[in-house]
């Protein structure tokens, strides 16, 4: 397999050493950095996160990691957000206030009704759509609509754009669990955490970002 590296994005707010390690066990190499030199040099980039929304963004922008990410975006360069990471990629948040976000999925992330226990921890189903079955080098590749992953989280996301929703899962209601916008995804819930299923999700996307950087 090609070398070339998937940088795991390190700002401090992730759960970064389980997704290193099930990369790793994966086959792909795999490294964690807030270089901007080893991250322009990247196949692929995950974005993970785990905690309050407006530390994460500030960390991000106080490292000038923002820049660098929107632009290796504009490159084509595959993307993944994990839980806290995908709601980064959304126009703003309103966790604590309303506070700006990466902007790359328009869209805002709210909390869950006050009349639902938060946070939503546990295993659920996501369901994802039929027009993510057309296209190449699908995130869901050989998994099950409706398996299982675990999630843990108070907040979600609401696109603006309802073709940018890959998948759906329902928590008293239905919220997007997962999200695309070019070579850029992000889901809700932690692959990561997630057994055998998780680990096929993840190895879909390095493959993806294989696909990407060796021109296949």
């Amino acid at each position: 397999m090609n070398e070339q590296k998937i940088i795991i994005i390190d700002y401090q707010m992730g759960n970064i050493k389980n997704v290193q390690q099930a990369m790793t066990h994966l086959g792909f190499a795999v490294e964690v950095s807030d270089s901007f030199k080893e991250i322009e040099k990247a196949g692929g980039l995950i974005l993970p996160g785990v905690g309050a929304y407006r530390d994460a963004i500030e960390t991000l922008v106080k490292k000038g990691l923002d820049r660098v990410v929107k632009e290796i975006i504009q490159q084509g360069k595959p993307l993944l957000g994990i839980c806290l990471g995908m709601q980064l990629l959304f126009s703003l948040s309103e966790e604590n206030g309303l506070y700006p976000g990466l902007n790359i999925i328009p869209g805002r992330v709210v909390r869950f009704s006050p009349a639902l226990r938060v946070p939503h921890l546990g295993w659920n189903q996501v369901y994802y759509l039929e027009k993510e079955l057309r296209e190449e080098n699908l995130l869901f590749s050989g998994i099950k609509s409706g398996t299982y992953f675990y999630f843990v989280h108070s907040y979600y996301g609401i696109p603006e754009q309802e073709e940018t929703i890959i998948a759906k899962s329902f928590y008293q209601q239905c919220f997007a669990s997962a999200v695309k916008k070019g070579r850029v995804f992000g889901v809700q819930f932690h692959p990561e955490k997630s057994s055998a299923q998780g680990l096929k999700l993840l190895k879909n996307f390095g493959e993806i970002c294989h696909a990407y950087y060796t021109g296949n």
